[in-house]
């Protein structure tokens, strides 16, 4: 009986813990997940220009140390996603070539450092992200937006450059929040929580929180 590929749904999303196998992507949780009905999978169609994918690791040796991606817990990927990484930086814009000749590729080639996305935020279809950047806690990237610096926690960017649209919380609520470091909870005590955490008051959260700890 031939192969039957899985189906694909916009309501069906993969779960980067259980597909992922690329050695410098590192996904932190079981919850994080890719909207990947319109494309292939996270690997294959989200992630560009990084060692480690099976062809690159059987075909050549990076020259350089690679930049690492680390994805927190709970991460929403909308469809259609780039997540740019640094293995094509060898366009010297300080040189008067742009050209990568292989005889000088090693000296050509600029790391960015490591991409690293933040627990809970969400990523709009579309969206890209430059490589080297941080994107904090519970941050929102608008559908399409280019992403070239990093974004706040709790702060929604859209548009090319992406810039701040606002805070999802007033900035003592977003220090407050940070403070509960909520995505290091024990899974226990996260599902205990989410009545509160699928909410906006902050104190309702932070009692449930004090209440939890001190049974």
């Amino acid at each position: 009986m031939p192969h039957q590929e899985a189906r694909k749904h916009w309501s069906i999303v993969e779960y980067l813990a259980e597909t992922v196998k690329n050695p410098n992507i590192h996904i932190r949780g079981r919850n994080s997940y890719y909207s990947n009905a319109w494309t292939g999978s996270f690997e294959d169609s989200v992630v560009r220009y990084l060692y480690g994918d099976e062809y690159s690791l059987a075909a050549w040796e990076s020259q350089w140390p690679v930049d690492q991606l680390h994805i927190g817990d709970y991460v929403c990927i909308g469809a259609e996603a780039v997540i740019l990484m640094g293995g094509n930086h060898t366009h010297r814009t300080d040189w008067f070539s742009l050209y990568p000749f292989v005889e000088t590729i090693a000296e050509a080639y600029v790391g960015k450092g490591d991409t690293v996305i933040g627990d809970g935020a969400w990523i709009g279809m579309r969206a890209m992200i430059m490589p080297g950047l941080t994107i904090g806690e519970g941050a929102v990237i608008a559908s399409g937006a280019i992403v070239t610096k990093d974004v706040a926690p709790y702060t929604i960017v859209a548009g090319n450059p992406a810039k701040p649209v606002r805070q999802r919380f007033p900035s003592a609520t977003v220090e407050a929040v940070l403070a509960l470091e909520i995505y290091q909870w024990d899974k226990a005590k996260f599902d205990a929580l989410k009545p509160q955490l699928c909410g906006d008051d902050f104190d309702a959260l932070a009692t449930a929180a004090r209440q939890y700890d001190a049974r």
